[in-house]
């Protein structure tokens, strides 16, 4: 499956980038005794977004909150651009794209909620987990068959791959 992306589209791709809470994540913030928060990563979505990398398609996240973990699992993953505590999504991808050279059609993006919706629609290529808000599932192009945190990072990561070895 290929989520209705169209070949020339995935091999326009130059970045990718993904909100963390409900997309990376199931989007629950676990809190410990002592006021840390916890979040879970999928391993099989970590091995997609490496695949990925590798197939020459740079990674970066953007998420609205600031995060240790966040950091952490971006250097577990070799993900260089990591843009914490920004709200407004789109101006973030839009400045990324600017300082990296790239245009709208040369991107995509993952979220899941509202906050995502300007990056949704200002990207090239937009997709959402099958759990997200309507408003984002609107905003983007397409919406996977997982949920975040259970496999929809890796889907969208299996189908960009398929589509650019030609499968």
């Amino acid at each position: 499956m290929t989520l209705g992306i169209k070949p020339e589209q995935a091999l326009r791709l130059r970045l990718m980038a993904f909100d963390v809470d409900g997309v990376m994540t199931d989007g629950r913030l676990y809190y410990g005794p002592d006021g840390e928060m916890l979040k879970t990563f999928n391993t099989l979505d970590g091995h997609g977004l490496k695949k990925l990398a590798a197939s020459g398609v740079t990674l970066a996240i953007i998420t609205g909150r600031d995060s240790a973990m966040v950091a952490r699992r971006a250097r577990d993953l070799g993900i260089e651009h990591v843009i914490q505590g920004r709200e407004d999504k789109g101006v973030a991808l839009s400045a990324l794209a600017q300082q990296l050279g790239l245009s709208a059609g040369e991107i995509g993006y993952m979220g899941d909620d509202e906050p995502d919706v300007p990056a949704l629609e200002w990207a090239g290529l937009g997709f959402a987990p099958a759990n997200a808000h309507a408003a984002a599932r609107s905003a983007a192009g397409t919406v996977t068959e997982a949920r975040g945190g259970e496999g929809a990072v890796r889907e969208v990561c299996d189908s960009l791959l398929r589509l650019r070895e030609g499968q």
